[in-house]
């Protein structure tokens, strides 16, 4: 029998994997979007619903706080109720979100929208990226298929950012959410008439939800996020905050315990102390920081500062896109010969420089000298960090843990990039603050937008400061070269 018989025998979806493939990937190019086109959008919506400055995070914050700490939850969901279940209901789960974000009056609604929309991603895609695993059993479509989730990761972020900007320059801000609906409801037919109803027993074992630290790891997430969120607006000394953040502490560690007692956790601890791989998650947690803080800053700066359009700033940041398809590119011949220590200490180190140019820009930097070369910068070392920190991530990941290791990278994107929003944003409200406190008197002509230029300024020199540390903690948790060849029977993992 030739191996074709022979997978499609044991497959039923062998023979409509190639179909399987288009659905699934035009589900990660929903997500992927959705990452990044309400960055383009936020100014509108802020300026159509009226909410603050320092509300405004919120519209970001939910949205990855929801996914990145419900992300375990939803991989180990897909084992217990099946992944074409899961995957149908989270998309019309998107859907509907989605439309309500869209047709949200008030600033609330809006942000309840935008966290159920974070909730069903993170029932969507760990059962999206488990079926392209399980569909694809030879290791040479398998290399095929996950190469064309690579490619669409690769470049989902511009295509967000610059579909953003068309959508609310030339309808509104709120298509930003109902173009979702073009992507779930035709994915969710799709799976309906692809998929087989399976569930993925591992190793004959029955699953079982690890619902204790289920619990503590989303309660200590949310603590840990809301808590530098409330420091935004009530101060780093407001009992709430303190509270939040002693929480926060406690149930995680709580949790790291709880891992270790149970027989089936939702962690293994396994997963995360090898130290390339921890590295590798360590260094794609604080790249998502630079990424998120960029697209929230940069946007403003140049829709508000240098007075662009939406659709001129999509356009604005494609340098970066394909600097950051650059830096993909070579980061995988560069850890063959270097490792993942320098490969990604360098694109941590290049990240920091950037934060370094953007926080000299001034009201009247222009973009060519001023912004485009801090995107270039930007995009080789974010490039080097996420494809050199997704490919250590998923070595000798063993065929048991692909689902935890593929929800682990996307937490460590999503948690990062949400607390760094919630921090920076915080950081940014009290440099604008206390600069004009400080002016009010001294009759400085333009003080709001000095007083924001220098927000800008503070938020991006803390943050290359972040990169900075990280830099030195991951050259010291990571080893020069791979030491390992990588388990035959490991799944690779993409992240969005």
């Amino acid at each position: 029998m030739s191996p074709s018989a022979t997978a499609a025998a044991v497959d039923p979806h062998h023979a409509r994997r190639w179909l399987i493939l288009g659905v699934l990937g035009v589900v990660q190019l929903m997500l992927v979007l959705d990452a990044t086109i309400i960055n383009i959008a936020l100014p509108s919506a802020q300026a159509d619903l009226g909410f603050s400055t320092e509300s405004r995070q919120w519209v970001i914050t939910a949205y990855a706080l929801a996914f990145g700490s419900l992300l375990l939850l939803g991989g180990r969901l897909g084992d217990l109720i099946g992944r074409k279940r899961l995957f149908v209901i989270g998309l019309l789960g998107f859907a509907g979100a989605s439309a309500l974000g869209g047709a949200a009056g008030s600033f609330g609604v809006l942000v309840v929208a935008r966290a159920l929309q974070g909730l069903v991603a993170a029932l969507v895609a760990p059962a999206a990226l488990s079926l392209v695993a399980t569909t694809f059993t030879d290791p040479r479509e398998r290399g095929t298929a996950f190469g064309v989730f690579a490619a669409i990761s690769g470049i989902g972020a511009g295509v967000g950012l610059l579909l953003g900007g068309v959508l609310t320059q030339y309808l509104s801000w709120r298509w930003c959410l109902y173009v979702n609906l073009l992507f779930a409801v035709p994915a969710a037919l799709g799976g309906l008439a692809l998929l087989h109803g399976e569930r993925a027993h591992r190793h004959g074992e029955q699953p079982r939800l690890d619902v204790p630290g289920a619990l503590t790891v989303t309660a200590g997430l949310f603590a840990l996020v809301f808590g530098f969120s409330n420091a935004e607006s009530h101060g780093w000394g407001d009992a709430v905050t303190l509270a939040m953040l002693a929480a926060s502490v406690v149930l995680l560690v709580l949790f790291a315990g709880l891992q270790q007692r149970v027989a089936q956790p939702l962690l293994p601890l396994r997963v995360l102390l090898e130290r390339n791989r921890g590295g590798a998650y360590l260094a794609l947690g604080i790249g998502a920081i630079a990424i998120f803080v960029v697209s929230l800053f940069l946007t403003y700066y140049m829709q508000q500062v240098l007075d662009f359009s939406p659709v001129q700033t999509g356009f604005a940041f494609m340098p970066m896109n394909v600097a950051i398809m650059t830096g993909v590119g070579g980061a995988t011949a560069l850890l063959q010969r270097i490792g993942p220590r320098v490969t990604l200490g360098a694109g941590l180190a290049l990240t920091a420089v950037s934060m370094a140019l953007f926080a000299q820009l001034e009201a009247d930097s222009g973009y060519a000298t001023g912004v485009l070369p801090g995107l270039i910068v930007m995009g080789i070392g974010f490039g080097l960090v996420y494809g050199g920190g997704m490919t250590t991530a998923t070595l000798e990941v063993a065929h048991r843990d692909a689902s935890v290791g593929s929800a682990m990278v996307n937490v460590s994107q999503q948690v990062g990039g949400s607390i760094g929003t919630a921090l920076l944003s915080t950081i940014f409200a009290s440099a604008v603050r206390d600069h004009i406190a400080a002016n009010a008197s001294a009759g400085v002509p333009n003080l709001e937008l000095a007083a924001t230029i220098h927000g800008y300024a503070t938020a991006f020199w803390w943050t290359a400061a972040i990169l900075a540390a990280g830099t030195i903690a991951c050259g010291l948790l990571l080893r020069t070269r791979i030491l390992a060849a990588p388990d035959p029977d490991a799944v690779p993992v993409i992240a969005h």
